[in-house]
This record gives C-alpha cells, structure tokens and sequence, in this order.
C-alpha cells in the first residue's frame, strides 16, 4: 500500500494554513491542495501502469482489419448455405441467401466505419 503521509501532510497544511489566513483564502487554498493531489493521483496511475506493463495509449488498427473477420466468415458461412439453398429452393433461394450475406457484410461495415 502506498504511503499516504505526503496527501496527509498537504491537506493539514491546507488546513493549517486556512485557519491562519482566515476563509477569504479557502478557494485558493482549496484549489493548490486539489492540484497537487491530482499530480499525486496520475504520479500513482503512471506508476501502476508501468509496473504491469499497460500501454498509455491504445492504438488504433485500420477499419480494414476489423473487416477481415467477418468477410471470411461471410465465404465460409456462405459456401454451404449456397449449396442448400440452390439444392432445396432453387434460384429463389441462392438469391435471398445472398443478400443477407451482403446486408449483413454492410451493416458490419457502416458500424466499424462508425466507432472508427
């Protein structure tokens, strides 16, 4: 557990200080404390993410990438859905199956280029 004497020390001397410059002062003394126990705060984050490696940042991949997953599973999905609907329901069929495939590949599609 980190040591929290320095915040302790900060907010009584915060306190400290409010009492002997009287509360015309509280707003700038408030403010100082809540500055300097924000530093603390991202110096505590900082350090936590460095010991178990986190990256600060998360980099973006391509829109593209995201759509490597689902193109291939349209073609395998889509390979014996052809040879069911073209056995079973004819030209009918292999056409309905194949626009659900592409409506679907498009609504995956508008979605990704949207979050991105």
């Amino acid at each position: 557990m980190p040591d929290k004497r320095p915040i302790r020390d900060d907010l009584q001397a915060t306190l400290d200080a409010r009492r002997d410059l009287g509360p015309e002062y509280e707003a700038a003394l408030v403010e100082s404390f809540v500055e300097r126990l924000d530093a603390t705060i991202s110096a505590r984050v900082r350090a936590e993410l460095d010991h178990h490696g986190a990256a600060p940042h998360r980099q973006k991949s391509p829109p593209g990438a995201a759509m490597i997953p689902i193109a291939l599973g349209s073609m395998g999905i889509g390979i014996p859905l052809t040879a069911i609907a073209a056995g079973n329901a004819g030209l009918v069929g292999l056409t309905i199956t194949w626009i659900a495939i592409v409506v679907i590949n498009v609504a995956s599609a508008a979605a990704i280029m949207r979050r991105n």
